[in-house]
């Protein structure tokens, strides 16, 4: 069982209102959900402990931060054993550009987000994480040209009955 199950109308609520706003005092996140201050604390640190809320953070501009450079990245080892995925997983998350790190299948071994401030960045980021790596063998980078949606938000499921 999904521990999302156990999630009532309340719960569904109180977390809809913080992926919207999650700087929300507990006494506005309170007003807003219909509940009493007490139960709406008591409530989110029960998500937080569960490990529904993993972290509550500010997105920030990357353009007014200058770090405008988008790219979306392919890679591919040459060897797949599982010591040699961890060891490259070990090295992407390490790295402050990389805002996201997947394994996937089929095709490319990891799908990369990076942001950095320029294609110089990029360059020096790829000889850093990608050329060095011998167990490297392709790469393949996609770079945004425009940001459409940028919604960091889980649809929730409905309430139970």
């Amino acid at each position: 069982m999904k521990y999302s199950d156990d999630l009532d109308a309340i719960d569904l609520r109180v977390l809809d209102l913080l992926q919207q706003d999650a700087s929300l005092s507990n006494q506005a996140l309170a007003e807003r959900a219909h509940v009493s201050p007490a139960t709406c604390l008591r409530r989110v640190r029960r998500l937080v402990e569960a490990g529904v809320i993993e972290k509550q953070v500010a997105i920030l501009s990357p353009d007014k931060l200058g770090a405008g450079l988008s790219a979306l990245v392919e890679i591919t080892l040459d060897r797949q054993g599982a010591e040699h995925l961890d060891a490259f997983e070990a090295i992407a998350v390490a790295a402050p550009e990389v805002q996201q790190c997947w394994r996937v299948a089929p095709g490319p071994d990891f799908v990369l987000v990076l942001q950095v401030p320029d294609m110089p960045a990029y360059h020096a980021l790829v000889q850093r994480l990608f050329t060095q790596q011998a167990n490297v063998r392709n790469v393949k980078a996609f770079f945004s040209v425009k940001r459409a949606k940028f919604e960091p938000r889980l649809t929730l499921p409905a309430p139970r009955a």
